[in-house]
């Protein structure tokens, strides 16, 4: 019997082999090729071509990376480890700019190292492996958290929208955005899921909707540009995508076309919400305006997942990875510590007062 994709691990670790192993997104859904990476240049690669994607499974991979970095060295003291270990985090940190799990989680990393300086090297490889493994069992807690918050928000029936994956592909367990509909499909909530197809790499189409349909959830797969339709036909009851940064403001970066789905929402006056674990709200970037914009090749528009190039060579191609959703048209802002709702500034603020309250219990 073929091994549902929903039975595999996004990310682990496999210390033994000293291997970040991780499910490549870009074979699937026709084909599920699990990758044992061993070398930080095919980390790097991975995290850049998308084989590991989702801001909650890129940290967790950043974590397992580094660790695995870590364990290579070959020092006699700590200065020499840490000057090895800087350039390996600064390496992995290049790889994609706009989601801030990447950098979140190898600072966290630093953070570790840093503080337990006095001691041996060895210790300090032991307490990088430990903290990795704790990055992973978080983020399954933060999703399902975030699922519970998400799902007191909605009825039995509904009909649910969402662009992109923020789903268990793209985190440990239960996604992000579609940690409520699994929540919901647990307790017989019969949702109806739409995916947007998301343009140009067909996260919505690929994987979105295959872990769902593969979960049992009634799902349907529409292009980008017909989620407006949808809405007017009353099929959408509310909106969940999930995020690569939240600034400070509430102003949010998501993949290219979420913020076309948040004008549409308004307007048809259906709540539009981000699931964002607090490791993606930066609240040292001031609003959106401040976020860097990772932009990709003209490739993905012109000609992959074509048989031949369907544009004519040499036009110009503008091709962002993603977009910025401007608070004004965000309903509410679902963490693991509540939800946040306008002015954010201020109810974001009281969401990181309750992590800081939680994390002294």
């Amino acid at each position: 019997m073929k091994q549902s994709i929903m039975e595999y691990d996004t990310v682990a670790l496999d210390d033994e082999n000293s291997a970040l192993v991780i499910i490549d997104q870009t074979q699937l859904p026709y084909n599920t090729e699990i990758l044992h990476l061993k070398d930080q240049k095919s980390i790097w690669d991975a995290i850049y071509l998308l084989q590991v994607r989702g801001a909650p499974a890129i940290g967790v991979a950043a974590g397992i990376a580094i660790y695995l970095a870590a364990k290579e060295i070959d020092a006699d003291n700590f200065d020499d480890f840490y000057k090895q270990f800087v350039k390996a985090k600064d390496y992995l940190d290049s790889a994609r700019p706009t989601a801030v799990n990447l950098s979140w989680a190898l600072k966290r990393m630093d953070d570790v190292v840093r503080a337990n300086k006095d001691k041996s090297i060895a210790e300090i490889k032991e307490i990088l492996h430990k903290e990795a493994v704790k990055i992973k069992e978080e983020d399954t807690w933060v999703c399902k958290t975030i699922g519970e918050y998400g799902l007191s928000l909605l009825k039995p029936g509904m009909g649910l929208l969402t662009h992109c994956n923020a789903g268990q592909l793209a985190t440990s367990k239960y996604g992000t955005a579609t940690a409520p509909m699994y929540l919901g499909h647990e307790k017989g909530y019969n949702f109806r899921v739409f995916c947007d197809e998301t343009r140009p790499l067909l996260q919505g189409a690929r994987l979105t909707s295959y872990e769902l349909q593969e979960s049992g959830i009634d799902t349907t797969l529409i292009c980008d540009n017909m989620a407006p339709s949808v809405m007017k036909k009353g099929w959408v009851d509310a909106v969940f995508v999930g995020c690569d940064r939240v600034a400070k403001n509430g102003d949010t970066a998501n993949k290219i076309g979420t913020s076309y789905v948040a004008l549409a929402a308004k307007y048809y006056g259906i709540p539009f919400y981000v699931c964002a674990p607090t490791s993606t709200i930066d609240m040292n970037c001031a609003s959106g305006d401040d976020i860097h914009i990772e932009l990709r090749s003209a490739e993905e528009v012109t000609e992959m997942w074509y048989e031949k190039r369907m544009a004519p060579e040499g036009v110009k191609v503008f091709n962002p990875a993603f977009d910025v959703t401007d608070a004004q048209n965000i309903t509410g802002i679902i963490t693991e510590y509540g939800i946040a709702y306008a002015p954010f500034e201020e109810s974001l603020k009281e969401i990181f007062a309750k992590k800081e309250t939680a994390a002294k219990k």
